[in-house]
This record gives C-alpha cells, structure tokens and sequence, in this order.
C-alpha cells in the first residue's frame, strides 16, 4: 500500500460490501518493517474504541452511505495531526464524488485531493481536535508621559524666581490710546481713507476742533453766521459734541 510507511500504526477499515481481498490487503500492509495493523468493520466501530490520535493513517473503504458526518468526524479524531485518511470508494456516480469532496473540507480535513478516481486523501489540520487557545483583545493603555527627576538631583537646586522675569516696564499699564486699532484693518494701523482719527494719532495730528465765534451755532441756523460750520445741522443742546463731516470742515 503505497500511503503507509514503516513504522505506522495503521486503522485498516472495510464496510460488510467489501470482504473479498481483504485478507489479502491486510496482509500485505503487514510485510513493512514495524507497522502495526487494527482492522475495524465501519459498521462497528466506535469512538470509545481508540485514543484520539492513535493512529499514522486510517485506510477506509467506504460508500455514499458509510460516510456519514459522524464516520468523518470520528476519523478525524483518531488520526494523528498532519496524517492523512484514505478513502477507498466502490464505483459511485461524479455528484456524489464531487459532493464528498466538499464533505471532507467541512468536516475539518485540509489538503483535500482526488489521488485516483475513486480514492480521495485528506489530512488532520496541525492541531488536536478541540483544543483552544485564550484570545486576549485587551488593549494596551499607552502610558502617560511623566517628568521624573533623577534620584542624585539637587534638592536645594537654586530655582528663578518670577518677579525677576519682569522690571518695571513690563508692569506699567499702557495707555488705553496706544491700544486702538482701526476697524477696517483689525491692526494699529490706519487705512486708505481713515476717518475714525487713527490716522492722525498715528502721525501725531489731531483733528481741528471747530470753535464757535459768537456762541450761538447750538441755537440752530436762524443764529448762525454764515461761515459757521453747523449750518444745515440741526439745533443741538449745549457742550454735546457734534461730529462733523470731512466736507464740512473744508473752507470754500
């Protein structure tokens, strides 16, 4: 038989349509030098018979109803890992061969082949049936940097006292002045057709404040003389400041 080796322990399995040749096939695995031979009819054999893992390679004749999920799974357990299981079939029709190769693959067994046109071999995964290994999905919490002084530091180390970062200057309050910006451009920096008296500030002018000559412009225009810069503006009470357009500061 050419899938045994010497020194296997061999399960030779046969179904009650397969007795003639028998002996003869049982025998002629036993000519190699120290292989070891359990015969086993399918119909009869039990899990309870063997050890999981007993055997080199299991040899089985079998047919589309010896092979059932339980016969695989029963095979799978008592082959060694990474051994292989031969499956002899009778003459059977190709739905049935195709779909027992899909069987063997869902049962557990990989490196599925068609050896002949009748024979498939298959392996034990490289593992024991029902064993388990702990999945751990904790996730390491990343550690907190910490400043850490070495343990020969100085403890009286001299350290700078704040106060000293600042003289005088930086603790004067500055003039409320020297903080407006204009509001066109959001910076102390007057814009293109300032009105708002920044760019004066800024270049140390200040706007003419216009004088009153006879005392009379918050009376209204009836009062007014006729160069008087509030003619055409309403009667306004007395001190209230009046803002006057550019236009109506220049003389004509």
């Amino acid at each position: 038989m050419e899938f045994v080796k010497p020194g296997n322990h061999v399960l030779y399995v046969w179904i009650s349509r397969v007795q003639s040749g028998l002996e003869k096939a049982v025998n002629e695995i036993r000519q190699l030098r120290d292989v070891v031979v359990s015969v086993e009819n399918s119909d009869r054999l039990e899990e309870s018979a063997y050890a999981n893992s007993t055997f080199d390679i299991i040899i089985s004749h079998c047919s589309s109803d010896s092979t059932t999920a339980d016969k695989l799974k029963l095979f799978l357990n008592l082959v060694k890992p990474q051994k292989p299981v031969v499956f002899i079939f009778l003459k059977s029709d190709e739905a049935t061969l195709d779909s027992f190769e899909f069987q063997l693959k869902t049962s557990g067994f990989v490196n599925v082949r068609k050896n002949a046109s009748h024979v498939f071999v298959a392996e034990k995964p490289n593992y024991e049936v029902g064993s388990s290994v702990k999945l751990s999905f904790a996730t390491k919490k990343p550690t907190a940097a910490v400043w850490k002084l070495d343990d020969d530091e100085d403890e009286e180390a001299e350290v700078i006292n704040e106060d000293d970062l600042l003289d005088e200057s930086d603790k004067k309050k500055p003039d409320e002045a020297s903080l407006r910006v204009c509001g066109t451009t959001g910076k102390r920096k007057a814009c293109k057709d300032c009105s708002c008296g920044l760019a004066e500030e800024l270049s140390g002018q200040k706007k003419d404040t216009p004088k009153s000559s006879c005392g009379s412009c918050y009376l209204g225009d009836a009062f007014r003389c006729g160069t008087c810069p509030y003619l055409g503006m309403p009667a306004f009470k007395p001190g209230e400041k009046i803002q006057l357009s550019s236009d109506q500061l220049m003389s004509t």
